[in-house]
């Protein structure tokens, strides 16, 4: 008996069971960060913690006078916002922040350094300033030495809202009913601990080689957890996302380290309105995102973001997903020309059933059915759970332990 894989499933399975007890769609519509346009962060060190128990140090931007966090905090602002960054730094080194994608931005205090003004180790302060001018999905990180810099945790989102709310961008085909945030990067640990051991002299970021791949800073299945979990408290951003048959679902891509992932999502291709902080349209500011792309496999490339609205309604699947009869009224966005057709095969008897944790015990979408007594479920609403994660193989472990990495479980809920 493999007992450690054995244990990780275990872990798997009580995270997803506390997202599902814990998250519903309304509550998690919103994207966690700080909504203020002055906004003060602290540079300084701290821990994370992987599915594994490993416990690694980091660099993050702290709110205020709170823990690192990893990733730094995320700052919502609206479109024409005047936002101030002040940085205090509490490192042993200096440091900075840049913002791609904003223009304008100034920066005062500090000394100057190869990209922006740095705040000198164990104290320095430094204030930049920008004009939220563009709607979008952007990132910002440290403009110090960014290749370790990085790496230790300083970089976080940006995300600017247009005047309409709803929207991603100031055009009608960027409406969404709920959004998440998938933030994407990796870790080589090595390079953690030898900072950790006053080793610098050591470090070499040539030899980069990650083993944990974390989407909002954390690895699969803690993605699943709540956010801001008492047992994580410098990673307090989750991943569940949730949604009812005919949402529109804003996925806010951000390719925040120094690897491209591909990302990819079961149940349905999703449309990518913009990267990079601006629509895919052939007259900006006219046309809408009439250059939109649809597919299965978003690419994050580093420094990179994308924008994509994802939807579901089991559509064509030639059978009633809530097992109606053609009497019954229809269900809100359910496909008209399927609704009372039977299920195509006959189901088998119970004792001919292995269970597994996210069997709901029936086919229908919030029709949970039988189970045997003693049987461990995961899924007590009859969802429909699709997994989402990289598709690239190496990065859904945590250090060579399957499943975690870049992985989370979207959660189809019924009405």
């Amino acid at each position: 008996m493999n007992t450690g894989m054995t244990s990780n499933r275990i872990s798997w399975a009580v995270c997803l069971l506390a997202a599902m007890c814990l998250v519903t769609p309304a509550s998690r519509a919103a994207i966690d960060g700080i909504t203020n346009n002055v906004v003060n962060l602290t540079a300084v060190s701290g821990h994370i913690l992987t599915p594994d128990g490993n416990s690694i140090l980091i660099w993050g931007y702290a709110n205020e006078n709170g823990v690192a966090q990893y990733p730094g905090p995320t700052l919502i602002v609206n479109q024409g916002t005047t936002v101030t960054i002040n940085l205090r730094n509490r490192l042993n080194v200096p440091t900075s922040i840049v913002f791609p994608g904003q223009t304008g931005v100034t920066a005062s205090g500090g000394a100057p350094g190869l990209l922006t003004r740095e705040a000198a180790a164990g104290g320095g302060t430094v204030a930049y300033t920008f004009t939220a001018t563009q709607p979008g999905t952007y990132l910002y990180n440290s403009g110090t030495r960014p290749d370790l810099q990085v790496e230790m945790g300083m970089v976080g989102a940006i995300v600017v809202r247009p005047a309409v709310p709803m929207q991603a961008y100031n055009h009608a085909d960027s409406a969404f009913d709920t959004e998440f945030l998938f933030l994407l990067t990796e870790m080589d640990p090595r390079i953690n601990d030898l900072v950790e051991q006053g080793r610098m002299a050591e470090v070499d970021t040539t030899t980069f080689f990650p083993v944990y791949w974390f989407i909002n800073g954390r690895c699969g299945p803690d993605t699943l957890a709540d956010s801001y979990v008492s047992w994580l408290p410098s990673q307090p951003y989750n991943c569940a996302p949730m949604m009812y048959p005919g949402q529109k679902l804003l996925m806010r891509l951000v390719g925040a380290g120094r690897d491209p992932h591909p990302f990819h999502f079961h149940g349905n291709n999703a449309t990518i309105v913009a990267r990079d902080g601006r629509m895919l349209e052939s007259n900006p500011g006219v046309s809408g995102p009439d250059l939109a792309e649809s597919d299965f496999t978003i690419t994050a490339y580093p420094g990179g973001t994308a924008d994509a609205i994802y939807t579901w309604t089991g559509a064509r699947l030639g059978w009633d997903l809530y097992g109606h009869k053609p009497a019954d009224p229809l269900a809100p966005s359910e496909y008209a020309p399927d609704h009372g057709k039977p299920f195509p095969v006959t189901l088998p008897t119970q004792q001919s059933l292995t269970y597994g944790e996210h069997f709901g015990g029936g086919p229908f979408l919030g029709s949970p059915g039988y189970l045997q007594p003693g049987t461990f479920n995961l899924n007590p609403d009859g969802a429909y759970m699709f997994m989402w994660h990289s598709h690239s193989e190496k990065e859904i472990v945590n250090n060579n332990v399957f499943p975690g990495g870049m992985m989370t479980m979207l959660m189809i809920m019924a009405r």
